[in-house]
């Protein structure tokens, strides 16, 4: 017998069918020995995990390989302009990149640019601090509606519902 994981459930049915993008930070202290970082894609949700108990640096250079392999399993696409980029997308394959910088601030700022997501935190932050102002940066960044997911064969964005029917 399978069971889905609670956190799913749970978002399955705050999203009402997931009809949105969603990107989860958590600090957790529950990921195997040695494993900094995780990201598990579902419909309409991407959750990243990050361990708790580490230094910040080191938890985001792992960070850094999970996304690429995220990213290079080619379900997500960003529509810049007219355009459509994904990571098969030749002069600019689509990429996401977290940087520590030595700033003084708990917030954490993106810059988009085409095939490119940066996102920018202090490297003074716990890992804490650091999921909950990725959090807010990724829904802003989420509600720009430059993002699509394609997830077995459906287009999951954060279009309205009655926009879907069109």
């Amino acid at each position: 017998m399978h069971f889905r994981p609670l956190w799913l459930i749970v978002h399955s049915w705050v999203t009402r069918g997931g009809f949105m993008l969603d990107v989860a930070y958590e600090a957790v202290n529950d990921l195997p020995p040695g494993r900094l970082a995780a990201i598990d894609e579902d419909r309409g949700l991407i959750r990243v995990r990050l361990d708790v108990s580490e230094p910040l640096e080191p938890v985001v250079q792992q960070l850094n390989i999970e996304i690429d392999h995220l990213m290079s399993a080619a379900h997500w696409f960003q529509l810049w302009g007219d355009e459509i980029v994904s990571r098969d997308t030749p002069e600019c394959p689509l990429r996401v990149r977290y940087v520590l910088k030595d700033w003084q601030t708990e917030e954490a700022f993106v810059a988009e640019d085409r095939g490119v997501v940066s996102v920018y935190a202090s490297q003074n932050l716990t890992v804490l601090q650091f999921a909950a102002a990725l959090n807010q940066a990724t829904k802003q960044l989420l509600a720009g509606g430059h993002w699509f997911q394609l997830y077995a064969g459906e287009i999951i964005d954060n279009s309205p519902e009655p926009m879907r029917q069109a």
